[in-house]
């Protein structure tokens, strides 16, 4: 399965490209920061995030998407940015017609390194290790983007097992 995790950020987004299996190690395919200049009109500057995620996205040609899922922090002005730069996100996965599972840090945290309180230099050893990288993905934004597409891969295809099993279970049929 190949995966393309967003760390939605409307300065920097990172974005991280991974394949693999639940249960084994996964392969570092790419990794990127998509800047914008905080001088510029907020409209251009999704727009450029928008473009950037969708070339992205046709190179890479991933399977899934998977972005980190906006929590409640002090500051409402990056909040704002971070949640209208989470949307873009989801909206380049689905646009490709791809299937899109957001996650909050502490899943992706608890996933990564086996703790929901992790900090940043914990992420990103463990990403360092687990895609057998010489040296850590910088900036950290490109590190948060693999952990998601990390964290997908060894729990988006239980959760989109369990979620087609319980459709199957609405619908009557319970194989």
């Amino acid at each position: 399965m190949r995966v393309l995790g967003v760390d939605p950020g409307l300065t920097r987004c990172g974005v991280g490209v991974v394949e693999g299996v639940p249960g084994r190690p996964c392969t570092l395919i790419a990794y990127h920061v998509v800047y914008t200049d905080p001088a510029d009109d907020l409209s251009l500057r999704l727009l450029h995030l928008d473009r950037s995620l969708a070339e992205l996205v046709a190179e890479h040609q991933p399977e899934s998407v998977a972005v980190e899922r906006v929590f409640s922090q002090h500051n409402v002005r990056t909040v704002m940015g971070t949640a209208q730069a989470s949307g873009v996100a989801v909206l380049a996965g689905a646009r490709a017609g791809l299937p899109v599972q957001t996650y909050t840090p502490s899943e992706v945290k608890a996933a990564v390194t086996g703790s929901g309180q992790a900090d940043k230099a914990q992420m990103t050893a463990m990403v360092t290790r687990l895609l057998r990288l010489a040296e850590p993905p910088k900036p950290a934004d490109a590190a948060d983007a693999l952990a998601l597409a990390i964290c997908h891969v060894w729990r988006g295809g239980t959760r989109s097992k369990l979620a087609a099993a319980a459709d199957r279970v609405r619908r009557g049929g319970a194989r």
